[in-house]
């Protein structure tokens, strides 16, 4: 009874384990980097301090206002009317409140406005090429699991026909049909498949810890990727670099980024002509006061704050004439900086380019490389049926055997493999085009 118990309970807890499990997709391993990745996070709140900075430049358009309260005492000796000195005490009390209205700023504020709408327009560019970035790391991290996986597989089936040969020497070797030695020889070569099993597994889970790492998950327990399929993406026409780039150029993010920096650049230039101009405000106010001197009778604080109650209201004209050539420096300034991101727009088109040529070559290369592995794996497979087929009616030592299996199987890992790489290199020259990954 209590064995069946404990039965019981160790096959419910292997169901409570595979159930924690679940395999992870591509589409879903990006969608959940991209909700929790630190560095997009980073770039959210950049776009917001864009955003107030846009809601700064708008609001220098709307008038300020400030108000002032004032107390003075006064105390000591001081001359009086008739022309003697008396020691006297004076306490006065003041209250103010002014506006100040921009009417005329020679461009400044509208040119600043335009900027700062430019600068978060950049801002969000570089967003989504942060983004862009991000689902392109866990692509190349999700294959490599994938590919470490199906080595596992690999390392799996290769242990089960080691396994086989172990039995088949064993009933042979209790049937004086083969000698000890060779008994000994299959069961070290059982022995080194399991370790390069044990091996590969700790390179699948690797793989995976990699990866969680990239999604910022807590731990890689129960976590797992499900195999996509590389047949229904293989055999298609790779389009040439040009075509790639021109796609590329009107929709990567980076490039976008850049021609609104130059736009921005621009303006900057007029924003520091805008110096050179006058500058025109409207000016109000309204405030007023109560005094109190010591040895004099005082009105109440009431009747002195309306009888003192003044308004006023008024423009100011500032002409710029003279600031020891900072304006001229900054116009200065600005055209360089303009000059600075044209280089640089140049300089993220080139990089673009090499970037696609690179990609294309390296999908050319990898797709040549599917086809050759097709033709060594085929090739491999059936020089390891026969060499089992001798092996078995003893036409071919345990040394050929091992031989012709260990190239069958080192076919079967560079055919995952560069299936695998031919995947991920297709994917990149899809997302220069624009194609979701």
């Amino acid at each position: 009874m209590i064995r069946q118990i404990i039965l019981v309970l160790a096959i419910g807890i292997c169901m409570q384990s595979t159930a924690q499990t679940r395999e992870w997709g591509l589409k879903e391993c990006i969608q959940y980097a991209l909700s929790h990745n630190l560095n997009i996070k980073q770039q959210e709140d950049n776009v917001r301090l864009k955003e107030i900075s846009l809601s700064t430049s708008k609001n220098s358009r709307l008038p300020d206002l400030s108000g002032s309260v004032g107390e003075n005492f006064s105390f000591g000796r001081a001359l009086t009317s008739d022309n003697t000195y008396l020691n006297r005490n004076t306490q006065s009390t003041s209250f103010s409140l002014g506006t100040s209205v921009p009417i005329i700023t020679g461009g400044r504020i509208p040119t600043d406005i335009k900027v700062s709408k430019l600068n978060l327009q950049a801002a969000l560019q570089d967003y989504e090429y942060v983004r862009e970035n991000v689902a392109l790391s866990v692509t190349s991290s999700y294959l490599e699991a994938i590919y470490q996986k199906d080595l596992v597989q690999v390392a799996e089936r290769q242990v089960e026909l080691s396994k086989a040969q172990v039995h088949r020497m064993e009933l042979l070797f209790q049937n004086d049909k083969a000698s000890e030695a060779e008994l000994s020889q299959i069961r070290a070569t059982l022995a080194n498949d399991e370790l390069s099993l044990t091996q590969q597994q700790n390179s699948y889970m690797l793989a995976l810890l990699e990866l969680s790492q990239l999604l910022e998950l807590e731990s890689p327990e129960g976590f797992d990727v499900v195999r996509p399929e590389i047949e229904s993406i293989k055999g298609d026409e790779l389009p040439s670099p040009e075509l790639v780039y021109n796609e590329a150029l009107g929709i990567k993010p980076q490039i976008q980024a850049e021609q609104i920096r130059l736009q921005s650049a621009r303006k900057n230039i007029l924003l520091a002509k805008s110096a050179y101009y006058p500058s025109l405000h409207l000016n109000a106010g309204m405030g007023s006061s109560y005094y109190k001197t010591s040895g004099y009778e005082t009105r109440s604080f009431g009747s002195q704050l309306h009888d003192n109650f003044n308004q006023y209201i008024g423009m100011s004209l500032s002409v710029p004439v003279f600031n020891r050539f900072a304006t001229r420096n900054s116009v200065r300034s600005a055209r360089l900086q303009f000059h600075a991101q044209e280089i640089k727009l140049e300089q993220t088109k080139k990089s673009l380019y090499k970037e696609i040529q690179q990609a294309y070559y390296n999908a050319v290369a990898a797709s040549r490389q599917c086809e050759s592995s097709d033709e060594a794996l085929a090739s491999a497979n059936t020089a390891f049926v026969l060499m089992q087929r001798k092996y078995e009616n003893g036409k071919a030592t345990a040394t050929e055997f091992q031989d012709a299996k260990t190239k069958y199987m080192r076919a079967e890992s560079q055919k995952i493999q560069s299936g695998y790489t031919y995947i991920f290199r297709k994917k990149i020259l899809d997302f220069y085009r624009g194609v979701s990954l």
